[in-house]
């Protein structure tokens, strides 16, 4: 299997390919800037253990067309729309993974929902019925992710309005040992990128005993 990372550059997608390329998952990390790619990724290999499959830096573009069908999308919210109408030609037959949270400029403890209600809707309506986009991987520390030696301390909720994909992506997620929960259509997206500027409060604050936290499910215990 071989994924992109659009926006793999940033903290985020960096950590990213580095959990999947970890798991045995080739990943083609893309940026605008193909030599930015390509000087990134080679830090980034230097992290990797022995066994893992290597990462390499292209172009947005040339990123796209590598991938098998899976495309992370983890670009700042700032730069959304705009790369994706970049992109959008080169995603079809692709399945987007839009991780992306509309926080607020001047804010990083609020959102600032675009008229679509979500990113993950947003990128949807620019992309059309055609191209699969799923929510997924809001509420994971760009800290845990980076830092292989930590397991990944929370569940993913993925949502979006194809059903076969969601299962897709749910199943690309276990492989890097975590708990994936299909949430339903995108419009749960709504809810579940409004989950990230708490989480982003409560790491920082001086108020409890922990940072870089994420969401758990817990079944309950009634026995």
């Amino acid at each position: 299997m071989k994924i992109a990372i659009i926006g793999g550059t940033g903290p985020q997608g960096q950590g990213l390919a580095l959990r999947f390329a970890r798991a045995g998952i080739e990943v083609v990390v893309g940026s605008r800037d193909p030599t930015r790619a390509a000087t990134t990724v080679a830090e980034v290999n230097a992290k990797l253990p022995k066994g893992s499959s290597n990462i390499v830096g292209l172009s947005n573009i040339d990123a796209i067309r590598e991938a098998d069908e899976m495309v992370i999308f983890a670009v700042p919210w700032s730069a959304h729309n705009d790369t994706l109408h970049n992109i959008k030609a080169e995603l079809s037959g692709k399945i987007l993974i839009d991780i992306v949270v509309p926080l607020s400029e001047n804010d990083p403890k609020k959102v600032d929902m675009p008229p679509e209600g979500s990113a993950t809707e947003a990128a949807q309506a620019i992309l059309g019925s055609d191209v699969p986009v799923i929510g997924a991987l809001h509420n994971v520390s760009a800290t845990t992710l980076n830092n292989l030696d930590w397991d990944i301390n929370c569940d993913v909720l993925v949502c979006g309005n194809s059903l076969e994909a969601r299962k897709k992506v749910i199943e690309l997620i276990k492989k890097i040992d975590v708990k994936a929960y299909n949430v339903g259509d995108a419009q749960s997206a709504r809810c579940v990128e409004a989950l990230t500027p708490i989480l982003i409060r409560l790491n920082i604050s001086k108020m409890v005993p922990f940072s870089h936290s994420g969401i758990q499910i817990w079944a309950p215990d009634h026995s």
